[in-house]
């Protein structure tokens, strides 16, 4: 038991480290939520090379050495190249920079398109677009968190939503799924349905 203690400790001072300027960490239990994961690390930062280092600093405290990324998702903001409205009605999903943390649930997921998506007008494209910001604006307790994949991950993109009411994610999926913009995508999972949770508690819940 002292063993285990002084492992989550280090890792505790670890994760606290890097939660400073250069970047932003943010912490997530999937315990007992998905049958390959335990815990969610979401690190938001202006330079690989920070994510990189707080990655090896993490992996190798003691705790590390018992610990296997099942998954690793990469991305950067970007402003939508569609027409949203203005920028003070426009979800947090097309803007170019995120808000993250806050609220109680996390859902986070890749998202990839078919090709013959891009290969539509763009006024069409325009149109579907459209339809789905108005669906997903009709759950205003769920912020939108995108970041662009394409280029540097093996998906397109990584969707976050963050809300203090699960219900809402379950609604907005089933809305979402209705739309026209629901027949071309390609991929949208896996999803992870996460807790937000503080680094002690976050490390206490790994036994």
């Amino acid at each position: 038991m002292a063993e285990r203690r002084e492992h989550k400790d280090e890792a505790n001072r670890v994760l606290k480290r890097w939660d400073c300027e250069d970047m932003r960490v943010l912490t997530y239990s999937t315990t007992g939520l998905r049958a390959e994961s335990d815990f969610m690390l979401w690190r938001i930062s202006y330079s690989m090379e920070c994510l990189s280092t707080a990655h090896s600093d993490f992996m190798k405290t003691a705790l590390g050495g018992y610990l296997e990324c099942s998954h690793s998702f990469l991305g950067m903001t970007k402003r939508s190249q569609y027409m949203i409205g203005q920028e003070h009605e426009s979800p947090q999903a097309m803007r170019s920079y995120i808000k993250a943390g806050g609220s109680k649930y996390l859902a986070v997921y890749p998202f990839t398109k078919t090709r013959e998506w891009y290969l539509r007008p763009f006024e069409e494209r325009q149109r579907v677009v459209t339809e789905q910001i108005k669906t997903a604006g009709e759950f205003p307790r769920i912020r939108m968190n995108t970041i662009y994949s394409i280029g540097i991950d093996d998906n397109e993109f990584v969707i976050a939503l963050e809300t203090d009411h699960l219900e809402d994610l379950v609604d907005m999926a089933m809305h979402l799924r209705e739309i026209e913009n629901s027949l071309h995508i390609l991929r949208d999972t896996p999803r992870f349905t996460c807790l937000s949770t503080p680094i002690e508690v976050m490390l206490e819940r790994l036994g």
